[in-house]
């Protein structure tokens, strides 16, 4: 079998761990063990799932140390990054814990026995019940909230789903750790193997989302490797869904108003979540439409000014890292102008230097409105407010949209670039930056392809619906039902002959 190796992008170095890569005899067994742990996860019920999660939440939290030397390593990123990723982790499980406990989410429905215009209708009940086991493909470039331990994970489990998790190549051995973390708790527990398991190589991937086991695939990664995995689903005899965060713009809007009266603040702001983590955030901005004006001037020039001081940024692997240099080269050949990149040492490891591009709005071409994943941000300088409805529907889709405006900036010319980034995003930024996404009951990150490939959320309490299935009982004997369906019960919130009745308090 083979080793999996990890490497240190700080300097580039190779070492080999004790991991050794899934083959198709162990990957049968994970996926068999995930599938009997499916009944063990029904028969916790809803509270059960919750405190699983809270449990889970608190192991984490109790391996953190261990956790971040071992990201720290893999990743590059600063140990407060990691620090804050870790708690964004534990916050998602328990939120999750939270969702359950509330029990609005199956959306329980019932339709007692009636005579209907089209004659006696039968007992009818509908709740969303789980899909069964998830496979859930981890990110590069989170390697706690979007990987094994990440919101995916959360989400399946608190649907009542196991999760076979793929480790990403870029930390396997934190995502090592994470799962031990998070089995060690469902041990403790009495939970069996199986409710959750770990594969790693590229070829026990496609095994996974091949396997009859496997009712649904989570991924937070490249375009590229949605079409490999949808590939792989397409040759199923029962095809199955796959739900895919991918790639994101994230447009920004700077309104003439706003440059005039905040330029040096949004300057800041921008800079900070451009560059932020190496610019590897899914919600990193790439375009800034900037005013030609003179408040619009004094903001690239502040900006400028902030790249060009700037240090090297520590990206988390080669491919990165070549995608990034290449990608900057070819916007610069489709005619936008380098305005600040300092110069680096890059060493021996991943370390790209910081990019300020520029553009005026005739030339933004397709070519230069794409993603370049990294720390790199297209400033594009427009005339008049009126040329940006056309420019940006045709800027691709976007996980957000943002608008910063000001004194001076009419409500009309501010409600139509709503309308404009409403159309092409999920999630509209006033006066703020994309990057930071809060883990609640109201977020939704996600967005129209290339940003997501579905309508769904990968982010927040209903990012937990990708993973359900509405099921109908007719005419069941009550000893059948979930107790959710059951006539009396008051725990959630249910529709019952079409009206909505509260849980009771």
């Amino acid at each position: 079998m083979n080793v999996v190796s990890t490497v240190d992008p700080r300097d580039g170095r190779q070492r080999d761990t004790d991991l050794t890569e899934t083959d198709e005899s162990r990957l049968e067994a994970i996926a068999d063990q995930a599938y009997r742990a499916t009944q063990w996860l029904s028969d916790l019920g809803r509270l059960g799932r919750a405190g699983m999660l809270d449990a889970i939440a608190a192991s984490l939290e109790s391996h953190r140390a261990a956790l971040i030397a071992a990201a720290e390593a893999e990743t590059g990123l600063s140990h407060a990054r990691l620090d804050q990723e870790l708690t964004r982790a534990a916050l998602q499980f328990r939120l999750f814990g939270d969702v359950l406990r509330d029990g609005a989410y199956v959306e329980a429905a019932i339709d007692h026995a009636a005579e209907t215009p089209l004659g006696p209708g039968p007992d009818l009940r509908r709740m969303l019940v789980p899909l069964g086991p998830v496979a859930v493909f981890g990110a590069s470039n989170f390697p706690f909230a979007f990987s094994v331990a990440g919101g995916d994970t959360a989400a399946a489990l608190a649907a009542g789903c196991p999760t076979v998790l793929k480790a990403h190549p870029s930390h396997p051995l934190t995502s090592h750790a994470s799962a031990e973390a998070i089995a060690s708790a469902i041990r403790e527990l009495g939970g069996p193997d199986g409710v959750t398991g770990t594969v790693y190589g590229e070829q026990a991937g496609r095994l996974l989302v091949r396997h009859p086991a496997m009712r649904a695939v989570a991924l937070t990664g490249s375009v590229g490797a949605a079409r490999a995995i949808q590939a792989a689903i397409d040759e199923r005899p029962d095809p199955i869904p796959l739900y895919a965060e991918l790639s994101s713009v994230n447009p920004i809007v700077v309104l003439p108003g706003a440059s005039a009266d905040r330029g040096d603040q949004i300057a800041e702001g921008l800079y900070a979540s451009f560059t932020g983590s190496g610019g590897q955030l899914c919600t990193k901005p790439g375009l800034a439409f900037v005013p030609s004006d003179p408040g619009g001037a004094h903001l690239v020039d502040a900006l400028r000014d902030r790249v060009a001081a700037s240090g090297g940024a520590v990206v988390l692997n080669e491919r990165i890292r070549d995608a990034y240099e290449n990608g900057a080269r070819a916007f610069e050949r489709a005619g936008a102008h380098v305005s600040a990149r300092p110069t680096v040492d890059p060493g021996a490891g991943f370390t790209v230097a910081p990019t300020l591009l520029e553009v005026d709005l005739p030339g933004l071409t397709a070519e230069i409105a794409d993603e370049c994943f990294g720390p790199l941000l297209v400033v594009v300088r427009y005339d008049d407010v009126a040329d940006l409805d056309a420019v940006l529907a045709t800027v691709a889709p976007s996980l957000t949209g943002s608008i910063h405006h000001g004194p001076g900036d009419d409500a009309a010319v501010v409600r139509r670039m709503v309308d404009v980034l409403a159309a092409r995003s999920g999630r509209i930024v006033f006066d703020g930056y994309p990057t930071g996404v809060r883990v609640s009951w109201a977020q939704h990150h996600g967005g129209l392809w290339p940003s997501t490939n579905s309508v769904h959320t990968s982010v927040g309490a209903t990012s937990i619906r990708r993973f359900l299935r509405p099921l109908a009982w007719q005419n069941a004997p009550e000893w059948i039902l979930p107790e959710e369906l059951r006539d009396g019960y008051t725990a959630i919130a249910r529709r019952v002959d079409g009206r909505l009745e509260p849980a009771a308090t």
